[in-house]
């Protein structure tokens, strides 16, 4: 199962947040640094508002949401790369996940101790990407030393390794991530063997306090995340209140949302900082329906319907015929699987096919 990892400096409000996601106390969350030491780990569900639509279409008796997990990574503090407050055990634990999700303070609070003794997100941001710059730097370092040897001896691979480490080193030297340098397919394959940590995906998390998350955009601090994030990661800063999802985790389903409308906020910020996770790991949903069940399938962008198949059955992916397949919206406006297929919306597949997120899907197998 692919991970996200919640990562920042000490006291962002990272374990608040995680227990509020998983919807768990398995995180320590207090106004101290270092509280968490061991990484938490959690299962969180996708929010899918599609679900409901197709159960009432089928009559379903359950409905089953796709899932993936979260870690919850003790706080990094300046110098970690070389140790400091535990840094090297802490950035192993970000090794271990499949993308960051970088919670930032931009928040005032005199009761809430700041590691930095003052609130700056980007400052905060670029303490913790130095870090993880310098870790990565040690990091091929050490390979390159190990595969020269390889390399003297005529291993063409250690060599293609020692020629990507020798492009890496300065980009990374300028404070770049991996990620942002062009490769080729075969250095993107190489690259996924170097296990770096600036070459995950980044997701960033604006912690605000409670009487901000109706109107984000009028804190300043969160302005100035989302524009680092999309110009020096092209990605997303995710507004979240962690002592908001606190609260409404002591609060029954259905008293969720009056609570959040008696803010001015439509729906909880950890529900979108969950689906955003979820696509940033590259991950997909397709849909099956029935008297039985609803349920949302996990697969990767870009999978074939093969595999998607494989998804809920090993032996379905060997077996493939075909897939009856329509698209959400259009199941929808039809309002029933027989009348998509009188309208000529479903479709049969074949194995070449790519799944769509959102795809409602049959398939037919020898089995």
């Amino acid at each position: 199962m692919l991970s996200a990892g919640i990562v920042g400096l000490p006291n962002v409000g990272k374990s608040t947040l995680f227990n509020a996601v998983t919807q768990t106390r398995k995180a320590m969350a207090a106004n101290y640094r270092f509280c968490t030491i061991e990484p938490n780990q959690g299962i969180v569900t996708v929010p899918d508002e599609r679900l409901a639509v197709l159960s009432a279409i089928s009559g379903s008796q359950k409905l089953v949401p796709a899932i993936f997990e979260f870690v919850d990574i003790a706080g990094l503090v300046k110098g970690a790369s070389t140790g400091e407050g535990l840094g090297n055990q802490f950035l192993g634990h970000i090794r271990e996940v499949d993308a960051i999700i970088q919670v930032v303070r931009c928040f005032e609070n005199s009761d809430i101790e700041h590691v930095m003794d003052s609130v700056d997100p980007i400052r905060d941001i670029d303490i913790i990407n130095t870090e993880l710059v310098l870790a990565d730097l040690e990091s091929i370092q050490k390979r390159r030393t190990k595969q020269q040897k390889m390399a003297k001896s005529g291993d063409k691979k250690a060599q293609a390794e020692i020629d990507l480490i020798d492009r890496l080193e300065p980009h990374l030297n300028e404070g770049k991530f991996a990620f942002g340098l062009e490769m080729s397919p075969e250095e993107t394959a190489l690259m996924k063997g170097l296990f770096l940590l600036t070459a995950k995906p980044t997701l960033f998390a604006c912690n605000v306090a409670e009487e901000e998350l109706g109107n984000p955009d009028a804190n300043p601090w969160v302005a100035k995340v989302r524009d680092y994030a999309a110009h020096h990661h092209g990605t997303r800063a995710v507004v979240v209140s962690a002592e908001i999802e606190s609260e409404l985790c002591t609060l029954p389903p259905d008293e969720r949302a009056e609570y959040l409308a008696g803010l001015g906020v439509e729906q909880s910020g950890s529900g979108t900082l969950i689906k955003e996770a979820y696509y940033l790991l590259g991950l997909r949903t397709y849909l099956t329906t029935g008297e039985k069940e609803t349920r949302a399938w996990t697969i990767r962008a870009g999978d074939k319907a093969p595999v998607a198949a494989g998804v809920i059955h090993s032996d379905f992916e060997k077996s493939f015929i075909s897939a009856e397949t329509v698209a959400y919206d259009d199941l929808v406006a039809c309002g029933s699987i027989a009348r998509a297929r009188e309208l000529g919306k479903l479709r049969t597949e074949g194995k070449e096919y790519v799944v769509q997120d959102g795809d409602v899907m049959e398939f037919k197998t020898f089995l």
